[in-house]
């Protein structure tokens, strides 16, 4: 079914609307919450929480992109389950490596979130990945949007997983100079 006639249910209070969207997306949307949470019950839960959202947000919310508008609930729900099932302790696994890589570039302590608003950080991220080959772009997006491991990009994209490493590493050094440049706090 279309994306825009799966939404067009969802406006019409239609619960074919969900079942259409599972069907076309769930998949997807389980391999992001699957590299952020791990475990079987917090997937179930978080693709059940991200179905909800999706009828509570569409209406009034009518998403451009449907596969990227339930990308980004399943992977906010799964930051957000992965948190508070975290909050007192650091688990092992991928998200931690990938937090405290990132957090060398964007601190998650409120004096970013003082200093500058979602939605300016966002833009000026989404204009540095504007500027990043297209293998480059991909790489950094699969490894800090879908919390891909390393070894799985590099199989992905024939390369070796120190070669991956090096360039997430690079990339996030030309991400701080960019918001640096731009006046962000890092």
């Amino acid at each position: 079914m279309e994306d825009k006639r799966i939404i067009e249910l969802f406006w019409q209070r239609q619960e074919r609307a969900i079942a259409a969207a599972k069907e076309k997306y769930g998949a997807y949307c389980t391999v992001i919450a699957c590299n952020i949470l791990g475990s079987y019950e917090d997937i179930e839960e978080c693709l059940s929480d991200t179905w909800l959202r999706a009828w509570e947000s569409i209406p009034p919310q009518r998403p451009d992109n449907l596969r990227a508008f339930l990308a980004r609930i399943t992977r906010n729900l799964a930051f957000s389950q992965w948190r508070q099932r975290n909050a007192e302790k650091r688990g092992g696994g991928e998200l931690p490596l990938i937090l405290d890589e990132l957090s060398e570039v964007v601190s998650g302590h409120t004096d970013v979130e003082k200093t500058v608003e979602q939605k300016e950080l966002a833009a000026a991220i989404e204009g540095f990945l504007d500027t990043l080959p297209e293998r480059t772009r991909r790489i950094f997006v699969c490894r800090y949007w879908y919390a891909d491991p390393v070894r799985e990009i590099a199989r992905v994209h024939g390369m070796k997983e120190n070669a991956v490493s090096m360039q997430l590493s690079r990339t996030r050094e030309k991400l701080r100079n960019y918001l640096t440049e731009r006046g962000f706090e890092i």
